[in-house]
């Protein structure tokens, strides 16, 4: 009866610290969910703050020598039935309004599911097949990370701005030869082609077609002695003055030469 008795108190404590907890909580999520606006920062680590100190009560209630031993006492349902029990749910607040065959095994498991425990052994078998030497390498390695981690996030902020902005001094994205070039050529056509693209010329512009070849480029010449005698220096004398067949008169030939002075071989 002693034991019984010294059960019984320990179950209820045990229950009076967790309905401050879960009274806590709910405070909190409430905050998060209609006060966020208003909440600030060393509020939200008081309320941090006050669920830590109630857990570690609730670990010395449980490790206390007078507490009897919680593992040692076996729990077997009595009565399962599908249908709903009222004071159940209202014992659960209506979290669990029916203990039948489903959820039993849930909420009186007493290991872990099947697939955690072969998580586990699958764990411990990869732990087991490392050497101690692996095994010491390995957290040398942890702890230096941890380490390297736990210095930068000390550091200033200022500390690591300064250190980004040496970095990206160091190692430049970009090569300024390139972007030299690049400037040059959309703003002064420096290093393009000056080749006429493949293809047809319309023999309307055979003159334009001479002149994109990088040709010399000269205005027409007018011609005293009649109308309609012009030469498109781009090309042959398009035109003759009306009667006149056979040869090219040698004044137009002396014109033309004294106007082009070296010309492309293609226009002589």
């Amino acid at each position: 009866q002693r034991e019984e008795k010294q059960l019984e108190a320990s179950v209820e404590s045990l229950i009076s610290r967790v309905a401050h907890v879960k009274n806590a909580l709910h405070s909190f999520i409430y905050k998060l969910e209609n006060e966020y606006e208003r909440l600030t920062w060393p509020s939200v680590l008081d309320n941090f703050a006050l669920l830590s100190g109630q857990l570690n009560t609730i670990n010395k209630l449980l490790r206390n020598e007078k507490t009897p031993s919680f593992r040692n006492q076996v729990i077997i349902p009595l009565v399962l039935s599908p249908d709903r029990d009222e004071d159940l749910a209202k014992l659960t607040e209506q979290r669990v309004p029916v203990f039948s065959h489903e959820i039993v095994p849930d909420y009186l498991r007493t290991k872990p599911d099947p697939e955690v425990e072969e998580q586990e052994k699958t764990l411990s078998t990869e732990a087991a097949r490392i050497g101690p030497d692996v095994a010491q390498k390995q957290i040398q390695a942890l702890n230096k990370l941890c380490t390297t981690l736990l210095e930068k996030l000390s550091n200033p902020r200022e500390d690591r701005d300064a250190e980004s902005a040496a970095m990206r001094q160091s190692k430049p994205s970009f090569n300024p030869a390139d972007t030299n070039a690049l400037v040059s050529a959309v703003a002064f056509g420096k290093g393009l082609s000056k080749c006429r693209p493949p293809g047809p010329v319309a023999p309307g512009h055979q003159g334009q077609g001479s002149m994109m070849s990088g040709g010399p480029t000269l205005q027409q010449v007018t011609i005293g002695g009649g109308s309609g005698q012009q030469a498109g220096m781009g090309g042959p004398v398009a035109q003759q003055q009306q009667g006149q067949t056979g040869k090219m008169p040698s004044s137009i030939k002396t014109n033309i030469k004294s106007a082009s002075g070296s010309m492309h071989p293609y226009n002589r």
